[in-house]
């Protein structure tokens, strides 16, 4: 049968793939589009209770949707190197694009985002049982805040070269290409650059509202998009 052939292997990997992506980005459209406007204007105790019991929970399924997605992301671009595949293929230049920011995704969820949510949580545990409130609880929230929204910024130009190595080939036509890369590079490492040392108070920027993260969303795609033309 061919689910045991590389096909096979293949349609697998893309399979739990997909479904641990679906986990990672729904719960992190939760965090950004629900859970957080919800927190602006909830009652403390009611936050409190929320941090400690539901947040917990929602990001052990958030951490490990985004290692599985990793892990069998690159192993998929891996099988493509050992099946004869090059750098300068087209599928591989989208696929990539796509590929490494959704590394970044990954490392800013579990070396960003979820070391400073430990300390949240553990701080609404210690004034919850009558202790003092971690002074760097509110800092380190504010930042896990900036990465997360940086995240979800990154998501749709992720997903749309992730589609277009498969179902739009033409915008590409070779996988090198340096000042494709190069753009690439300011562009997504400027973001990445103000989600490690911006402000951490996403609030008061365009990344702070639900719809000035859609509008930075789209823009962001856009931008991304026009790169890949002006350079395939």
């Amino acid at each position: 049968m061919a689910i045991f052939g590389m096909d096979g292997f293949l349609f697998l990997l893309r399979w739990f793939h997909f479904l641990a992506g679906i986990t990672w980005i729904g719960i992190l459209y939760y965090f950004n589009f629900v859970q957080t406007p919800f927190f602006g204007s909830a009652d403390p105790a009611v936050r409190s209770g929320m941090v400690r019991g539901l947040v917990p929970n929602a990001l052990w399924w958030f951490r490990w949707g985004a290692m599985i997605t990793f892990l069998t992301g690159w192993t998929i671009v891996l099988t493509k190197f050992a099946q004869g595949f090059q750098m300068t293929d087209p599928y591989i230049k989208l696929i990539l694009t796509g590929g490494l920011i959704g590394t970044l995704m990954w490392f800013n969820v579990w070396f960003v985002i979820w070391p400073a949510q430990q300390i949240v949580i553990a701080s609404a545990e210690a004034v919850a049982s009558g202790g003092q409130a971690n002074p760097q609880a509110a800092p380190r929230g504010a930042r896990s805040g900036l990465a997360s929204r940086t995240n979800t910024m990154l998501s749709i130009p992720m997903l749309f070269f992730m589609g277009s190595a498969s179902h739009l080939p033409g915008l590409a036509t070779t996988g090198l290409g340096l000042k494709y890369w190069t753009v690439f590079v300011i562009v997504v490492g400027a973001m990445e650059l103000n989600a490690l040392v911006g402000s951490g108070q996403p609030r008061q920027k365009f990344l702070g509202t639900v719809r000035g993260t859609i509008h930075a969303v789209f823009l962001v795609a856009v931008v991304l998009w026009l790169n890949a033309w002006a350079f395939a």
